[in-house]
């Protein structure tokens, strides 16, 4: 069987694009999850934190499901998001677009660059919601905001969210960030733990300057990653709700693979999120797979997008020197 596919990335969280919207490749439930362990295996010849799969929609102008590279479904990815905004409207020759995703359709379109000749799209995060039983989170009460949960720590404080997929969100310091807490908790609740039963993403965030923050995330099913689109969105609500930014302006958002920017609206349903960043294309790839076992493949053609790798390496050098002088 052959394969078409695109690697691309947003704010350096990367992924495999599959468009089955022609029907030329078509997958069971089983196949999905056996080829996102196959192809993003970074030993492998392709290598990802993810497999985004572009599907039909009765409703949308096209359906994204994600798939983590340990094989699980994630219901919501906003750096994938993006990027299959790109593909769904340069595919349509659209500046818009709705696309389906597992819990909601979601409005996306083209925006001015973030950064000089770099693709940049919004994306609609939402729904947002508090409640712990969303997540699930298993605690004695029904939401927790900017509260200590004492098994994880005795210091520092959290916030739970999904929007929709879960996130734990802390604001600390920059010895935090730079310390093992994180990723001794975010281990620790991504295991068998008495809290999160279905594990849970975890973001440190420093505020840099007003307007500006750094988010560092744990993801569930993959670990650390350069950037988690949601996380950032998330992160940049919970700095609103503890008046360190403010809705409805600009939230510059820096992580380890670069920058995107956040606005939170408060609207009488709740919170949304828009989420702007880049969606950068690293390659086209053709690959050979034995479609009776999925245990191999081979890449058999190759066309590299070196232009818009080399740029926004630029914003990545840009935004790296920022953190660094503001943390």
């Amino acid at each position: 069987m052959k394969i078409d596919l695109i690697k691309c990335h947003g704010s350096g969280n990367d992924f495999l694009l599959i468009d089955e919207i022609e029907g030329a490749v078509s997958f069971t439930e089983e196949e999905r999850a056996n080829l996102a362990k196959l192809l993003c295996n970074r030993h492998s010849k392709l290598g990802a934190d993810g497999i985004l799969f572009v599907l039909n929609s009765e409703q949308s102008d096209a359906r994204m499901r994600v798939f983590n590279a340990d094989g699980s479904e994630a219901s919501m990815c906003g750096n994938g998001l993006r990027c299959v905004a790109r593909y769904v409207c340069e595919k349509y020759h659209k500046e818009e677009a709705v696309i389906e995703t597992m819990k909601a359709h979601l409005q996306v379109k083209k925006e001015e660059d973030l950064y000089p000749k770099i693709p940049t799209y919004m994306v609609e995060i939402s729904p947002v919601t508090f409640e712990v039983e969303d997540l699930p989170l298993q605690i004695e009460q029904e939401t927790l905001q900017n509260e200590k949960i004492l098994s994880l720590s005795d210091r520092l404080s959290f916030t739970a969210l999904a929007v929709p997929n879960p996130h734990l969100v802390s604001i600390v310091e920059a010895k935090d960030i730079h310390s093992d807490v994180q990723k001794q908790l975010s281990e620790y609740v991504n295991g068998p733990n008495p809290l999160f039963p279905d594990g849970v993403n975890v973001s440190f965030v420093k505020l840099l300057q007003k307007g500006a923050i750094y988010v560092r995330t744990f993801e569930r099913g993959v670990g650390f990653t350069n950037a988690c689109g949601t996380a950032m969105s998330a992160s940049s609500l919970v700095t609103c709700l503890n008046s360190l930014n403010e809705v409805e302006q600009v939230i510059e958002v820096y992580n380890n693979g670069g920058k995107v920017r956040c606005v939170v609206h408060e609207k009488d349903s709740g919170y949304s999120i828009e989420l702007i960043g880049n969606a950068t294309y690293v390659y086209k790839a053709t690959i050979e797979l034995d479609e009776k076992q999925l245990t191999q493949f081979e890449v058999i053609e190759k066309q590299d997008f070196d232009s818009e790798t080399l740029q926004y390496k630029k914003l990545e050098e840009t935004a790296s020197e920022f953190v660094r002088s503001n943390m």
